[in-house]
């Protein structure tokens, strides 16, 4: 029998075709196609309001509301580009914008990697406390501590001590936007901080380092990453932020480019006229020094998204 059992041997079960198909590469590629599809939503989605923007900034005016709908403009033009660059406030608000954005950036990363410094490679008592009073800075929206904000900057300089007035200077949107980078740029350098090998640290102490040439010279270069991205995310926030600018600015040459767009009217000068081909334009404009430094800082990008997820 041991014989007759053995000759027989294992016995083999026969595969479905259902079970051969899934497992073939066509089945794989079927499987993809939810996924792909989700993919695909998802993308139309984020893209579809900067495309239909770029699609309004090229389209005449007279033709933007035209029927049938035209996703694609017949006879394309730059008059909406050339008529957001002739408002002269409009030019004055880039630069307004590029002064408090670089600001504010400068500032963040200057303060913030001197504190994640102190936060990251020193342990004192009450620093946890610290870090999560950072973090919960973070939480509160804009509008919550928007009427605190404007009773502090609009009586600044109103008291014993006299000191120039900042309401409606582009002095009053460099502190009130500093009061959300900072805290933001001060928790994520300090991950990094935290990240970075300690050996390197001991090693320029030993050589005699002082604490801040171990700072600028040893930690700040491998900071670079963190830095990058920090900062690019404060430019961008500053850039794009009108809550406090509509609040603390009244005067038009101290708009930003968020308040300028919102502030072209038709050629008739009616209020209810709105130019939207043009501040279509403006949009795009506004957009594209984001996008530049994106794309130049791209590498850095990556590395300072990745470098604090696995410690080592």
């Amino acid at each position: 029998m041991s014989t007759a059992s053995e000759a027989a041997g294992p016995v083999v079960r026969p595969v479905s075709r259902s079970r051969v198909f899934w497992r073939s590469p066509l089945g794989r590629n079927v499987k993809r196609v939810p996924f792909y599809l989700l993919v695909l939503i998802v993308f139309v989605y984020a893209l579809f309001p900067f495309a239909w923007a770029l699609r309004c900034a090229f389209t005449p005016e007279s033709d933007l509301f035209s029927s049938p709908l035209q996703y694609i403009p017949d006879h394309p033009t730059l008059d909406n580009f050339k008529q957001a660059f002739e408002a002269e406030f409009f030019r004055r608000a880039l630069l307004n914008s590029a002064l408090v954005a670089g600001g504010v950036t400068l500032l963040s990363l200057a303060i913030g990697s001197l504190a994640a410094f102190a936060l990251g490679r020193f342990r004192f008592r009450g620093r946890s406390l610290v870090m999560y009073l950072m973090l919960s800075m973070t939480m509160f929206p804009s509008i919550a501590i928007l009427g605190a904000l404007y009773t502090m900057i609009s009586g600044f300089g109103v008291g014993f001590i006299e000191f120039p007035q900042i309401y409606d200077t582009l002095w009053a949107l460099l502190f009130t936007y500093l009061i959300f980078t900072l805290p933001f740029t001060i928790w994520v350098l300090t991950s990094f901080m935290e990240a970075l090998p300690g050996d390197l640290e001991e090693a320029a102490y030993v050589d005699g380092a002082t604490p801040f040439q171990v700072f600028y010279k040893v930690l700040l270069p491998l900071l670079l990453p963190g830095l990058v991205t920090t900062g690019l995310l404060a430019f961008i926030a500053a850039w794009n932020e009108y809550l406090f600018a509509l609040s603390f600015i009244q005067d038009p040459d101290k708009y930003t480019v968020p308040i300028a767009i919102t502030s072209f009217v038709g050629e008739s000068g009616s209020a209810f006229q709105q130019p939207w081909g043009t501040i279509m334009a403006a949009t795009i404009i506004i957009t594209v020094p984001l996008v530049a430094l994106v794309l130049v800082f791209q590498r850095y990008i990556l590395a300072g998204l990745t470098a604090g997820a696995v410690k080592g």
